[in-house]
């Protein structure tokens, strides 16, 4: 599928219940699509929902209503209705999802940390552990720190490590939201030499940058999310 995800007419919005049930919205008529070897990046000023739609995207939000279409072994999944067995079949195998930040598990070394979906997917523990190294020295994480649980950690220590286990996999599709915002302008190049790596391998990737000299140079197409504020529209 050379559009392996198709956003159409979604729709989110949140209900306060501390305040009566309010209901806040979020977005409305969300449509895109991102194609294999593509970069689309969200834009728009803060709050407007960009984090928002990709929580969507993964499956961590509800959708009120519309399709999100993931093309997953062969099929069109629509993660908007998908079973949560189905969403976590699709994030071991279809999506990768690089966050902000890292949710580290105590006595846990970086390295097994970051060769754990490897290993999720069937690699055997020594190869995964030798894809682990590579992808940490790559990012400049010392050696000395590799078995060390990322919980003792500076930020931009653990961002590298977040970097390096959502890019070690074969995702089709990749979502990742400000992965440079913890790093220095080494690093911040190495992750742009991480994207265009994989739109070389076709992988669909969706992002927030708020750097923009980094998203001036990994961007092949920028969404405006402004354009599906309900508050814009109802101007």
């Amino acid at each position: 599928m050379p559009t392996p995800l198709v956003v159409s007419d979604v729709k989110k919005s949140f209900i306060m219940h501390l305040r009566g049930g309010l209901v806040l919205p979020v977005v409305t008529d969300v449509n895109f699509s991102v194609a294999s070897g593509e970069c689309a990046v969200l834009s728009g000023p803060s709050g407007v929902g960009k984090s928002s739609i990709l929580k969507m995207l993964y499956g961590n939000y509800a959708v009120d209503n519309g399709q999100i279409l993931v093309s997953h072994e062969g099929r069109t999944l629509d993660m908007a209705t998908a079973s949560p067995r189905t969403i976590l079949d699709i994030r071991k195998k279809t999506m990768g999802y690089v966050s902000q930040f890292l949710r580290t598990v105590p006595r846990v070394s970086a390295l097994d940390v970051v060769a754990e979906p490897l290993t999720a997917r069937g690699m055997g523990q020594e190869e995964a552990r030798e894809r682990a190294g590579e992808m940490l020295s790559m990012l400049n994480l010392p050696k000395a720190l590799w078995q060390l649980p990322p919980s003792t950690f500076s930020g931009g220590e653990q961002q590298r490590v977040n970097i390096a286990r959502g890019f070690i996999t074969d995702h089709r599709i990749l979502l990742v939201d400000e992965p440079t915002a913890s790093l220095d302008a080494m690093n911040r190049g190495v992750v742009e030499e991480l994207i265009a790596a994989k739109k070389r391998d076709g992988v669909a990737i969706i992002g927030i940058f708020h750097d923009l000299d980094v998203r001036e140079k990994v961007a092949d197409r920028l969404i405006d999310v402004s354009a599906f504020s309900p508050r814009k529209k109802a101007a």
